[in-house]
């Protein structure tokens, strides 16, 4: 597992910009799951989810990537 520290100002840009990847926060991962945001972040520390971390040490997911487990989930 890898992490990225980005500023915040980058995370920003990030966000805002048309071909940048959309990054969501541990309390909207967890709405799209309907669990905890505690659980989020565990699953983020056991390798389950890939995070990137701000400069301030908050976790943030690719939304691309919550979308495809979400689907692959929901198959089974």
């Amino acid at each position: 597992m890898s992490v990225i520290v980005i500023s915040e100002e980058r995370l920003m840009a990030m966000k805002g910009g048309e071909n940048s990847e959309k990054l969501l926060t541990p309390s909207e991962v967890a709405a799209l799951f309907r669990v905890d945001p505690k659980t989020v972040t565990r699953w983020a520390k056991a390798g389950k989810l890939s995070s990137i971390r701000t400069l301030g040490g908050h976790r943030r997911y690719r939304e691309s990537e919550i979308r495809e487990l979400i689907e692959v989930s929901s198959q089974e």
